[in-house]
């Protein structure tokens, strides 16, 4: 288990809903990976990511799907790609990512809390 924090320390990190308007590979990248395009609405917009989830996804098949991410880290640049948002996962039993998602479809921009 990590560190126990603060309920404030969690707030700190702005975690939202988007949807995935773009994917395409990225074969630039050391380990497989897949550049996305998430839309969170106004005011955040479309931001991209780099993700390494080709073990349980294709590209053609993410467009529509919506994700959560962390919004407000740092841009980190992966190879010729800024990724702007953390698009966030949980590892199957090989380790492999598999991207959280809300139950039902909700509103771009949604905060979670």
């Amino acid at each position: 288990m990590a560190d126990v924090i603060a309920y404030s320390d969690f707030e700190k990190v702005d975690i939202r809903v988007g949807t995935i308007v773009d994917a395409q590979p990225f074969p630039e990248a050391r380990k497989p990976a897949i550049k996305l395009w998430v839309d969170f609405g106004a005011p955040l917009g479309v931001k991209r990511s780099s993700a390494q989830i080709t073990a349980h996804y294709a590209p053609d098949r993410l467009i529509g799907r919506q994700v959560v991410a962390v919004v407000n880290f740092p841009p980190r640049q992966i190879g010729p790609v800024l990724s702007e948002v953390l698009v966030l996962g949980v590892p199957d039993e090989n380790g492999d990512v598999v991207l959280l998602k809300p139950d039902i479809p909700v509103p771009i921009g949604g905060r979670m809390f």
